[in-house]
């Protein structure tokens, strides 16, 4: 049997394996379209879902494939995930996605602010744009991770197409970023500081709604940890 301290080790590993995958590729692209031109918003809305999906299949049988610090505190909160778990994955998260945007900014460039989340819209509105597009991801998160009636197997091609789906929409106004740790690692590196605290704070309430909306739709036919054999 494995020791606690190295299995939470080998998650948050995990963990910021696919958090880096997810800075390095969806901002590497961000900057190389701002660079070429050759992707365009669908090219980088679909790198973007597809890193997650990628990721998903690689680590989520080792740490359950968080990659955001957003879904960490829903699924906690929700008694989904150990709450003692939870400091060690967010600071590999975070610092994971600090080193993916150093890694964009030294190896591809800084254009686009190295993919760096800034509303375009008035904040009020990118504030409810964020919390809008959280709810959504955590909802489908908790739908196909976490209840054993969904299909397992096509969890990541349905988390990975939501993130794809809200990049697609709201990219051009937010950035589409719904996960603190995705805003805060380019934020830092290009110094696009002045409008952080809106994804600190509106992806997790948007996520913690989204993860007890689930929650109570799917209690309505049963315990969501039970299969359905009707």
């Amino acid at each position: 049997m494995q020791p606690p301290r190295h299995a939470l080790l080998r998650k948050t590993t995990a963990e910021m394996v696919g958090t880096f995958a997810l800075v390095f590729a969806g901002c590497g692209a961000s900057v190389v379209d701002a660079n070429s031109g050759s992707l365009g918003h669908v090219g980088v809305s679909a790198v973007f879902g597809l890193v997650i999906a990628v990721m998903i299949f690689a680590t989520g049988h080792v740490s359950g494939a968080h990659f955001n610090p957003a879904v960490t505190l829903a699924f906690a909160g929700s008694g989904r995930f150990p709450w003692r778990q939870v400091p060690a994955y967010i600071t590999g998260q975070v610092f994971a996605a600090l080193a993916g945007a150093i890694a964009v900014a030294g190896l591809i460039g800084t254009e686009a602010h190295v993919g760096a989340t800034i509303p375009t819209v008035h904040l009020a509105q990118a504030f409810g744009l964020e919390v809008v597009m959280s709810f959504f991801l955590m909802f489908v998160i908790t739908a196909v991770a976490s209840d054993l009636r969904a299909s397992g197997h096509l969890a990541a091609l349905a988390i990975g197409g939501t993130v794809a789906l809200c990049a697609l929409m709201g990219g051009p106004l937010t950035g589409a970023s719904m996960n603190p740790a995705r805003t805060l690692g380019p934020a830092l590196v290009s110094g696009q500081t002045g409008s952080v605290a809106i994804y600190l704070v509106a992806p997790v309430i948007g996520a913690a709604l989204g993860a007890w909306c689930y929650g109570f739709v799917a209690s309505l036919e049963g315990s969501v940890h039970a299969k359905d054999h009707s």
